[in-house]
């Protein structure tokens, strides 16, 4: 059962043991590429964790030294934005992973099945392209960041490379996930 695209809890198996039984099914092959993903995007899924709780410190930390010593922070609120930006990219595609992204589900009960196997082979196609693209275009924001040295027009001026170095990889994680569920889907394995 899902709601609004997201999976509620049920008895069965999770999304990503359906997400990876689907894989084997179509090939062993992309059953050992989802696997690997879903080994990789746990391990992110505990760092951005740890990113949030980061986030979360330095923020109140940087309300407390403003409040009780009314002094500037130059760092806090730049830092913090780069971990939550990390945390988003970085999960994103443990998110797609679980079918866990907002999806309109409006036409899925009105639609025939072949139809809507059609529709979702579509949509992931088109989240591949925009995916794919993005990915690319932050691979470009990288790399004249990494060669040009530029930093941000804060006083703190953290190094640009970081950021999206953290957008270029997570987009990339994201296309591969994509990319992964759409071939399954046309070499026959079940849609998680």
């Amino acid at each position: 059962m899902s709601a609004h695209g997201f999976e509620l809890p049920s008895a069965g198996a999770s999304p990503e043991a359906r997400a990876l039984s689907a894989a084997q099914a179509a090939h062993p092959l992309l059953g050992v590429l989802q696997g690997a993903l879903t080994f990789v995007n746990r391990i992110i899924l505990i760092g951005a964790s740890v990113a949030l709780i980061a986030a979360s410190v330095i923020l109140s930390y940087s309300v407390v030294i403003r409040l009780l010593f009314h002094a500037p922070t130059y760092w806090q609120d730049e830092a913090s934005v780069f971990l939550l930006v990390g945390a988003t990219f970085m999960t994103a595609a443990y998110v797609q992973g679980r079918r866990g992204h907002v999806a309109i589900e409006a036409l899925t009960a009105l639609l025939p099945p072949a139809v809507n196997k059609a529709r979702l082979l579509l949509v992931d196609l088109a989240s591949f392209a925009f995916c794919a693209f993005f990915t690319w275009k932050s691979y470009v924001l990288l790399h004249e960041a990494w060669v040009e040295g530029h930093v941000s027009s804060s006083t703190w001026a953290p190094p640009m490379w970081i950021p999206y170095s953290v957008m270029t990889l997570g987009m990339g994680l994201l296309s591969v996930q994509i990319a992964l569920q759409f071939i399954c889907a046309l070499a026959g394995g079940r849609r998680s």
